[in-house]
């Protein structure tokens, strides 16, 4: 009787052990600790008001002492802030306009979401790895992924240039 309560009790453990403290992440590298990208743009000085009275807060209008703020940070790290404003630039208009010469679906976002929580739900793993809690989500589309090696020496072999990757000994799991 003892020796199965230990038993029971180590294979709770177990199973306990194969869980993951934060699931939203899965298996992505947690962020690196680095410069704070915002603290590059320069702060405005403040501004008095030419009177006493200020307008009501209203979302989506723009702040009297900051009027431009992503044009002025794009232009501060070097970019075109002209580009913001046309929502695409130059380069990727005529990918756009290739892209959708069949025409484009508003609701593609949508649709994809129902899409792939139905495939994720008729391949939500083995009954263990749902009691555990075990994240199968690289498991459930393995099929669909490319193997970056052999797309890489398949691309050098035909001889087109090619970005490098890093070594199959270091791949992610």
């Amino acid at each position: 009787m003892r020796v199965t309560t230990i038993l029971i009790a180590l294979a709770g453990l177990g199973l306990a052990a194969c869980g993951s403290s934060n699931p939203k992440l899965m298996k992505f590298p947690a962020p690196k600790t680095g410069p704070d990208e915002f603290l590059v743009v320069p702060a405005k000085p403040l501004q008095t008001p030419p009177d006493a009275t200020l307008p009501p807060p209203a979302p989506g209008y723009a702040n009297r002492a900051d009027a431009t703020p992503r044009q002025d940070a794009v232009a501060a790290l070097g970019g075109n802030p002209a580009a913001l404003n046309s929502g695409t630039t130059a380069g990727e208009a005529g990918m756009v306009t290739y892209a959708s010469r069949y025409g484009r679906d508003g609701s593609i976002r949508q649709t994809l979401a129902v899409e792939d929580a139905e495939y994720r739900r008729r391949n939500q793993g083995r009954l263990l790895e749902r009691i555990a809690g075990q994240d199968v989500y690289y498991d459930a589309y393995e099929r669909q992924s490319l193997d970056q090696q052999a797309e890489i020496d398949r691309f050098r072999d035909a001889n087109v240039p090619t970005p490098s990757a890093p070594p199959a000994e270091l791949k992610p799991e």
